[in-house]
C-alpha cells in the first residue's frame, strides 16, 4: 500500500481503472488538475457566462465598470404650470434688461394723428412742387414748342377747316354754319393788329399770324379769326391771361383786332369800321392768341361795337346782339381753338 504525498484538503481521487500490464514497463501517467474554485467574493453577471479562457496564474483580473445608475425623474407638479411669458427685447446696451413698459391708449392715438397730419403736409408740399413744375416744366414746354410750329406744320384746311358747323353758336341755341372765303397769307403782326393790341402783346412776343374769314350760310354777316402764335413760354402767357381778365382787356374797343376783306367777294367791304363784335383769347396750355372780329356783309358801319361776351349776354340790345354777330365771332373761335388743341395734342414731339 502507497502513502499518498498530496497536501491535506485536496479531494481525493477515484482509484484508477485496472489496466493490463504492458509488455514492457513505462512511466505512469500524471492524471489532469482540477480547476481551483473561484474566490467568492467576485460577483457573477452576464459577462461572467462568456468564458474568458483560461486564466493564467499571476494575470491581474481587471475591474468591470458598472453603469451610473439612471437619473432620477421628479415628481409631477401639483398644479400645472403657467404659460412662457413672451420674452424680453434684447438690448445693445450692457447691463441688465429693463422691463418694457405697456402702451398706453391715449399716447398711440397721438402718435397717428401725428403721421397722419406729417404725411398730409408732405403730400401736400409734393402736389404743389407738381403743379409748378407742370406749369412751366419740361413737359409743359415741350407741349408749347409743338403748338408753336403748328402755322407752318399743318395743312391750313385743319387750322382752318372749309366748312364750320356751330350746333346750337346761334342765338336762341339756333344751329349756325360758316364757310371759309378767303385765307391771308402769313406774316408778322404789325399788319394785322392795331397798334394798341400790339403793344398790349409786346411782353409774348408775337412770332407768327394766320388769319382767315368766313360767311355765314345766309351771307349776310363775315368773320376773320386769326392765330397769334407767340414767343412767350407758359409763365408770361399765364401772365397775359391774368391781366385780361383782371383788367377786362377783351371788352375794350379799342383793342379789338383788324379784319381780313376778301376780294370778289362778300367780304370785299369789310373794313376797320364795319366791326361789330370781337373776342381775343389768351390760351395758357398753349403759346398762341386767339381773336375773331364779325361785321355785316353789306359794308355797314357799326358805331357801337360789343364785345362778344357783352353781345350773347341775356338781354343784349342792340345791331351786334339782334344780329348775332356776336356769336358768329365767339362760335368761330371756339371751333378754330379746340381744332387747335386738338391737333396739338395729337402732334408727335419734335426731335431734338
Amino acid at each position: 500500500m502507497t502513502t499518498d504525498a498530496r497536501p491535506p484538503g485536496t479531494p481525493q481521487l477515484p482509484p484508477p481503472a485496472p489496466q493490463s500490464e504492458p509488455s514492457e514497463a513505462s512511466a505512469p501517467t500524471p492524471a489532469p488538475q482540477p480547476p481551483a474554485p473561484e474566490p467568492a467574493s467576485r460577483l457573477r453577471s452576464a459577462l461572467d457566462l462568456i468564458d474568458p479562457g483560461p486564466v493564467l496564474p499571476n494575470t491581474p483580473i481587471p475591474p468591470r465598470f458598472s453603469a451610473p445608475p439612471p437619473p432620477e425623474i421628479p415628481p409631477l407638479p401639483a398644479a400645472p404650470p403657467k404659460p412662457l411669458l413672451p420674452p424680453e427685447p434684447l438690448s445693445d446696451e450692457p447691463g441688465s434688461l429693463r422691463p418694457v413698459p405697456a402702451r398706453r391708449p391715449g399716447r398711440v392715438a397721438a402718435a397717428a394723428v401725428c403721421v397722419v397730419l406729417g404725411v398730409g403736409l408732405i403730400g401736400g408740399a409734393a402736389a404743389g412742387t407738381w403743379l409748378d413744375d407742370d406749369s412751366d416744366g419740361p413737359a409743359a414746354r415741350s407741349n408749347y414748342t409743338t403748338a408753336r410750329d403748328l402755322w407752318h406744320s399743318v395743312p391750313v384746311d385743319t387750322l382752318f377747316p372749309r366748312t364750320i358747323r356751330g350746333t346750337g353758336a346761334g342765338p336762341g341755341g339756333a344751329d349756325r354754319e360758316w364757310t371759309r372765303i378767303g385765307v391771308a397769307p402769313d406774316g408778322d403782326c404789325a399788319g394785322a393788329l392795331d397798334p394798341l393790341l400790339l403793344k398790349v402783346l409786346e411782353p409774348v412776343g408775337c412770332a407768327r399770324m394766320v388769319r382767315a374769314t368766313y360767311a355765314d350760310a345766309t351771307a349776310t354777316s363775315v368773320t376773320t379769326v386769326g392765330l397769334v402764335f407767340t414767343q412767350a413760354e407758359p409763365a408770361a402767357m399765364t401772365a397775359l391771361a391774368h391781366r385780361f381778365s383782371t383788367e377786362k382787356l377783351g371788352d375794350r374797343p379799342d383793342l379789338m383786332p383788324r379784319t381780313y376783306p376778301v376780294k370778289g367777294g362778300v367780304a370785299a367791304a369789310f373794313g376797320d369800321k364795319q366791326r361789330a363784335s370781337w373776342t381775343v383769347r389768351v390760351l395758357t396750355d398753349a403759346p398762341v392768341v386767339v381773336t375773331a372780329v364779325s361785321g355785316f356783309a353789306d359794308g355797314r358801319a357799326v358805331t357801337t361795337p360789343q364785345s362778344a361776351e357783352q353781345a350773347t349776354a341775356d338781354g343784349a340790345s342792340g345791331p351786334a346782339a339782334e344780329a348775332g354777330l356776336g356769336h358768329d365771332a365767339q362760335g368761330i373761335a371756339d371751333n378754330v381753338e379746340r381744332g387747335l388743341r386738338k391737333k396739338a395734342a395729337a402732334s408727335p414731339e419734335p426731335a431734338p
